[in-house]
């Protein structure tokens, strides 16, 4: 533990990836350091299930993560967390037992906290408490508008809106993502899916190959997805945004 503490505060600022851990100052980072646990994420890996007692707060650092509704053999992601965020803080701030289910879709790596020694550190430092709260806001929203999306957009707009969040949370344009995956967690047509996916490749917006999806015109991608995208990401990018994005969606 101490040497895990030591090895953080000389250069603590370029050991981090996680985009929560990286703003908070360097004593709010060695204090919660001693306790992080590196460890790897591996493809398919369950981090949280709906209605079980979370044990550990995990922090991405890289990798993509699904969190999803899973009700009557059907599953709707509503959120995809990469190395901007983390899976389980939400429970200390307010709730009590998990509501979704998070499955690692993109192998990476984390740092894990007990859920225990992480609600005894935000109640020593409350700027910790304060940074984790503005990234459960941004999630709320990413997790609302993925609804509102599914209702209201199309799936062309959906789609593009979709490749470019996963994009940002893995931080790369190359995603692990089939036909298959797009249509189950969007709730498409498998064969609506290939259509429009085959359009952007006409386009040059992507090119596929098999099991990953390579995004070669990230601009014009962006251009072609729904508002959703530039709310969802503009929250992540500046956390005290979230308001502000709520109000420009209503």
């Amino acid at each position: 533990m101490h040497d895990r503490l030591d090895s953080m505060r000389p250069n603590a600022r370029f050991l981090v990836k996680n985009a929560i851990l990286a703003r908070l100052s360097l004593q709010d980072l060695a204090a919660i350091g001693a306790f992080l646990e590196p460890m790897v994420l591996r493809e398919r890996m369950v981090l949280q299930e709906p209605k079980k007692r979370l044990d550990h707060v995990y922090f991405i650092e890289a990798g993509l993560v699904s969190l999803r509704i899973v009700a009557a053999g059907m599953v709707f992601e509503t959120a995809v967390i990469g190395y901007q965020g983390s899976v389980g803080a939400s429970l200390l701030l307010g709730g009590h037992l998990p509501t979704h289910q998070s499955v690692v879709l993109m192998p990476g790596s984390a740092h894990r906290i007990s859920v225990e020694d992480l609600r005894r550190i935000m109640n020593e430092r409350p700027d910790i408490r304060q940074h984790l709260f503005r990234y459960v806001q941004a999630l709320t929203l990413h997790c609302a508008q993925s609804g509102f999306c599914g209702v209201r957009h199309d799936r062309e707009r959906r789609l593009a809106s979709w490749l470019c969040l996963a994009s940002d949370a893995i931080d790369a344009h190359v995603l692990p993502v089939t036909h298959d995956y797009l249509s189950s967690v969007l709730g498409l047509r498998r064969a609506g899916v290939t259509e429009t996916l085959i359009r952007f490749e006409e386009l040059g917006l992507i090119r596929k190959m098999r099991g990953v999806l390579q995004i070669d015109g990230r601009s014009c991608l962006e251009q072609k997805a729904c508002s959703c995208y530039r709310l969802i990401s503009g929250a992540y990018a500046s956390p005290d945004s979230v308001i502000a994005a709520k109000e420009a969606a209503t």
